[in-house]
């Protein structure tokens, strides 16, 4: 069972959340707010159901995740042009200090995931999970996209 596709998938990402994890204790962040920081850095000024979807988080919990993040002044949100129906979201300062820090555990997680690797090995993994991440919407396993 250990030598397993999805086996070693879900043991591989536990250990990154765990690391992760680690690594932030000091910030007070939730599970799912350091990736929504991440993409929020590259991509500040989304509505909520974008940010949903790129992070792979149900749209009713991405809501409380928004709040959370609100609440610890890292975000704002605003409606655009009169339009009451979509809220963009935008990182604060203090959220843009915290982004980018994140964005240097994620690469410092890797580069200890990735030790050894050398640069055409980890262009292949990047090719082969993408490949992975195709498929399995392609065949419908995934419902959140």
């Amino acid at each position: 069972m250990e030598k397993t596709l999805h086996y070693l998938i879900m043991a591989n990402h536990l250990l990154f959340q765990k690391s992760l994890i680690v690594n932030i204790k000091d910030t007070d962040l939730t599970l799912g707010q350091p990736k929504v920081l991440d993409y929020l850095l590259y991509h500040d000024g989304v509505v909520q159901k974008e940010i949903a979807g790129a992070c792979h988080i149900e749209p009713a919990t991405i809501t409380s995740v928004l709040l959370g993040m609100e609440n610890k002044g890292l975000i704002t949100r605003k409606n655009l042009n009169g339009n009451r129906r979509s809220l963009y979201v935008y990182l604060t300062d203090e959220g843009k200090i915290l982004a980018k820090r994140i964005g240097i555990e994620f690469e410092s997680i890797e580069d200890n995931a990735l030790k050894g690797f050398t640069n055409e090995e980890k262009k292949m993994l990047t090719d082969f999970l993408i490949r992975v991440n195709q498929n399995m919407k392609k065949e419908g396993e995934v419902c959140d996209e």
